[in-house]
């Protein structure tokens, strides 16, 4: 099931399977996922998008949502990782790969795995930057990148 939740990124769907959420997708949506059926007023749904609208205001600083991203057992350590690294805070690719016990080598694999992260913003692949400390690659897009930045590091919205 899944519902539509706007913000200052763009619509997002957020998509939620057995009591956990899977995905959150920016527009636009890929055609032919098979997600079920539209669930505007179911509970978890409903509290993901009061969380996020939260977050966009920057009133909520961690996120609490049964979480349950599809990955490989690699993908599924850096993502938490990522869930780790503080609201306003970044850490570079190789900080995350050290994290893991590999050496900056690695580098590549996470951020492979990164841009692989399912449920972004919730899993806060965003804050992950390049060793010189700029943006590198977003699976947004990078004008998503740093307004996700931007508003945890001024509030913005």
């Amino acid at each position: 099931m899944w519902r539509v939740v706007d913000s200052p990124i763009g619509d997002l769907r957020v998509v939620a399977d057995a009591g956990a959420i899977t995905a959150i997708e920016f527009s636009p949506f890929k055609d032919g996922v098979e997600i079920g059926e539209r669930a505007d007023d179911d509970g978890l749904l409903c509290d993901a998008a009061k969380q996020l609208e939260a977050y966009f205001r920057g009133d909520l600083k961690e996120f609490d949502l049964p979480l349950a991203p599809q990955g490989t057992p690699y993908q599924q350590r850096v993502w938490e990782q990522l869930r780790l690294i503080p609201w306003g805070s970044t850490a570079s690719y190789g900080e995350i790969a050290h994290r893991l016990g590999q050496t900056n080598a690695a580098s590549r694999a996470v951020g492979t795995a990164n841009g692989r992260n399912p449920i972004p913003i919730v899993i806060p692949c965003h804050r992950v930057i390049g060793a010189n400390g700029s943006l590198t690659g977003y699976a947004g897009g990078m004008e998503r990148k740093q307004t996700l930045l931007d508003v945890e590091s001024e509030g913005l919205f």
